[in-house]
């Protein structure tokens, strides 16, 4: 059998039509609400992304609930990732630092991370509104929007990150 008759339906379940049909405990049809649960991804261009809107200042308040314990006070790192600063550190002979500030290069993919990924504990749990509106919190910290500007599926894709120059653009069959 082919892996391209395969496809992952979500984290640990792959699914292989064809071989279910044909063989007992190979796996198993996901269903259409299964594979809609984990179809949430969001490219540069900010297809796909959902209603929903949130400000800096809604965002703080999510964030200290539920992002200081991990990722400190207004973002500074400790105990774990810096989300930050950093800007300036990646050329050069100095250490980088890579933060949302420094280092990613859309801020839609910033939201499609937090969407799927946070809190670490659990994941996929934040509302769209709180999404948008950490990710408004943290552009604003690292100095990217303003401090009353709404972000939502319009105006987040049109964010221009510091370090969207710095990566090379992937083009198929080049």
């Amino acid at each position: 059998m082919s892996m391209r008759s395969c496809f992952l339906a979500a984290v640990g379940v792959v699914v292989c039509n064809a071989a279910v049909a044909e063989s007992p405990n190979l796996g198993r049809v996901a269903g259409a609400e299964e594979i809609a649960t984990w179809d949430i991804s969001i490219g540069p261009d900010g297809a796909g992304l959902p209603p929903g809107s949130g400000t800096a200042q809604q965002g703080e308040a999510v964030y200290i609930a539920k992002c200081l314990a991990c990722h400190g006070e207004k973002g500074v790192g400790k105990p774990n990732d810096a989300l930050v600063g950093g800007r300036g550190t990646l050329a050069g002979d100095q250490t980088p630092i890579k933060t949302v500030g420094s280092f990613w290069p859309y801020a839609t993919t910033l939201f499609d991370y937090v969407r799927r990924a946070m809190p670490l504990n659990e994941s996929k749990s934040l509302s769209n509104d709180e999404v948008y509106a950490v990710v408004a919190y943290l552009l604003q910290l690292n100095g990217i929007i303003g401090e009353k500007d709404t972000m939502n599926a319009q105006t987040l894709a049109k964010v221009r990150m510091p370090n969207a120059d710095g990566f090379v653009t992937f083009a198929r069959g080049k």
